[in-house]
């Protein structure tokens, strides 16, 4: 089995691809230790000491090293792990587990207006078609979390999350894509 790996425009995480389907539906986001504890391979991953976030794609999974970090000394160890998940077709989550996309919390998601339900529509259609596929591209993923009064509500994952280059996405971007199809938009935040 060859596991190729992409370094993505956040020099801290790498995107491995390991030839086969990782996630059937959605993706999933782990940020802590304790997050990682409904997957196996997620928590292998933590457990090297050295990671600070995993994140499954449809057919990915990027791993942020911690600061200071040299992917030199960590690379063999983050392959190893998932040449032994994936060659044993371990699965990715405990039973019992939540797989995919976790439920936004209540401050992660905001109230909408029902009056703006076809504005609400045209912006997650063209972040699902336009915007997605290009941050896979890049190891991550943006979720949808809300509009208010013109603002977009958006919160970055995977490699996006806290990558050096996620303002000028979100700004010269994505930003710009959804003002021009959707004039009703203002702005786009990050949360």
């Amino acid at each position: 089995m060859l596991i190729e790996t992409e370094t993505t425009p956040n020099p801290a995480t790498l995107k491995f691809l390991p030839g086969r389907a990782v996630m059937e539906a959605g993706t999933r986001d782990f940020a802590t230790p304790e997050e990682a504890e409904a997957s196996p391979l997620a928590e292998q991953l933590f457990d090297l000491g050295d990671v600070t976030g995993v994140f499954f794609g449809s057919d990915f999974i990027s791993v942020t090293a911690a600061p200071g970090v040299e992917w030199s000394q960590l690379k063999p160890d983050v392959l190893g792990l998932l040449l032994d998940h994936f060659s044993a077709a371990m699965p990715l989550f405990r039973a019992g587990s939540a797989g995919g996309i976790s439920v936004p919390s209540a401050e992660e998601s905001f109230a909408e207006n029902p009056e703006d339900a076809d504005i609400v529509a045209q912006i997650k259609e063209l972040i699902d078609t336009r915007v997605r596929p290009a941050v896979a591209n890049d190891g991550g993923d943006i979720i949808y979390r809300g509009f208010d009064q013109g603002k977009v509500f958006l919160k970055m994952q995977g490699a996006c999350a806290g990558c050096p280059s996620s303002t000028a996405t979100l700004k010269n971007g994505i930003e710009q894509l959804l003002k021009y199809y959707v004039p009703e938009v203002t702005e786009v935040r990050a949360v």
